[in-house]
């Protein structure tokens, strides 16, 4: 089948972001025999415009679009991204019959409301790699769909529960400039190469997502397998990675393992990755720096022990500084984050926090107030128990937590304690 597929986020919070996701699912199409077409629409000063041009002149049999994100996280004035993402669909469908499919992190998170907003045909939940080859061979032979997996359609819901592989082995890994490409419109920038090694978390933290979108417990490529890949995109001129697995240091024995490759390769690059201050050794922290690393975001969140243990962390404010020392010794940078006003927080936890904020002194540190409350986390469970939320509310409208006797406090003590930080983001 001719299958075109669309990366419709053009949201550039930090920086640039690659579509991997759809990158992984255009490997694997094109693995199985179809012919795939990507567009990239970070950056384009006329997204309907360019899906219509490039829709008209690959005549697809069937369209994907990629949903990564539904709203920027921001309790104050949230940005709401999908009616770009409507918009899109619009545009196919004045100028193509084919069927619309939905996927990406942000779509998996609400499969039945998302669907039903942006009005596509169907929307896969999940990793696509193995669904989305599935629907297109189910559709080739215009054979039933009930059993791919993860697939949702808008009368009869999910067709079978959602599968996640034991192994990352056995998926394509997406090649540079055939399936991973940067837009003209950014190429001058410095591009962090999104590269993933492991999925899923078994961490359980009562506010996070990714057990929804990847599954709670963590799956595998090989070290070996990880570096050939890596070594395809440094053969190509890429040298800036951004490891996007969800907990870098899970397990250690891999994450060093992982270092030891790219070292004994003698690959040269620079990397970032997130790393949960928990589990970490002197020996790890050495090898991620002789093998490149340059940053890495440490999620921290608190620096209340009691704020901690209600986020299920498994680490104490003791074990963060830690390992930001460690990381200062081996000159790899530290971004840090705060997350105030969740369940529990007091104006004794929040005064804990920034004074640990100060003592961290992180090169840069990002701090939230409110939690973006995501479907079928602990949260979600306590604000529905708390009236936060209703039952009827599906949170494809971001809602937050936030202790609101501290809301208006806890504004202005933000913003009074970033006044003279350039390096904080609040």
């Amino acid at each position: 089948m001719r299958v075109f597929l669309i990366s419709a986020n053009t949201e550039q919070i930090n920086m640039p972001v690659l579509p991997l996701g759809m990158a992984c699912v255009a490997a694997a199409a094109q693995a199985a025999g179809h012919e795939v077409n990507t567009v990239n629409l970070m950056a384009r000063q006329d997204i309907p415009g360019l899906s219509e041009e490039a829709v008209r002149g690959f005549d697809p049999q069937l369209i994907g679009i990629s949903v990564r994100n539904i709203d920027d996280q921001v309790m104050e004035n949230p940005k709401f991204m999908l009616d770009p993402v409507k918009e899109v669909v619009a545009q196919c469908r004045r100028v193509s019959d084919a069927p619309i499919v939905l996927g990406g992190a942000g779509y998996s998170l609400f499969p039945k409301t998302a669907l039903a907003y942006l009005q596509a045909d169907m929307g896969i939940q999940g990793e696509g790699e193995t669904a989305f080859v599935t629907l297109l061979e189910r559709l080739s032979r215009r054979a039933d769909l009930s059993d791919v997996p993860g697939l949702w359609v808008p009368k009869t819901g999910l067709q079978k529960r959602v599968n996640f592989p034991k192994t990352l082995d056995n998926y394509p890994v997406p090649l540079p400039h055939v399936h991973l490409s940067i837009p003209p419109d950014i190429e001058k920038e410095e591009i962090w190469i999104p590269f993933q090694t492991r999925r899923g978390c078994p961490m359980k933290c009562t506010y996070c997502s990714t057990p929804v979108i990847e599954g709670g417990i963590l799956r595998e490529c090989s070290p070996e397998r990880a570096i050939d890949g890596l070594s395809q995109y440094v053969a190509a001129g890429f040298d800036h990675f951004f490891f996007v697995d969800n907990t870098f240091n899970f397990p250690p024995s891999y994450a060093k393992a992982l270092c030891d490759g790219i070292i004994k390769r003698g690959l040269n690059i620079s990397w970032r990755a997130i790393l949960y201050p928990w589990k970490v050794d002197d020996e790890l922290v050495e090898k991620m720096a002789q093998a490149g690393c340059r940053e890495v975001a440490l999620g921290c969140e608190s620096g209340s022990e009691t704020m901690l243990l209600r986020f299920n962390k498994r680490f104490k404010p003791s074990d963060v500084l830690r390992v930001s020392e460690m990381l200062r010794k081996q000159g790899i940078q530290c971004m840090g984050f705060l997350m105030l006003g969740g369940p529990g927080e007091t104006k004794d936890t929040v005064e804990e926090s920034l004074a640990f904020a100060e003592l961290l002194d992180p090169d840069a540190m990002k701090v939230t107030t409110g939690i973006r409350i995501y479907p079928h986390t602990p949260l979600h469970q306590l604000a529905l128990s708390e009236g936060v939320v209703s039952s009827e509310d599906d949170l494809l409208f971001p809602k937050f937590y936030m202790v609101r006797e501290l809301e208006e406090w806890l504004r202005k003590t933000v913003a009074e304690a970033a006044k003279n930080r350039s390096h904080w983001m609040a």
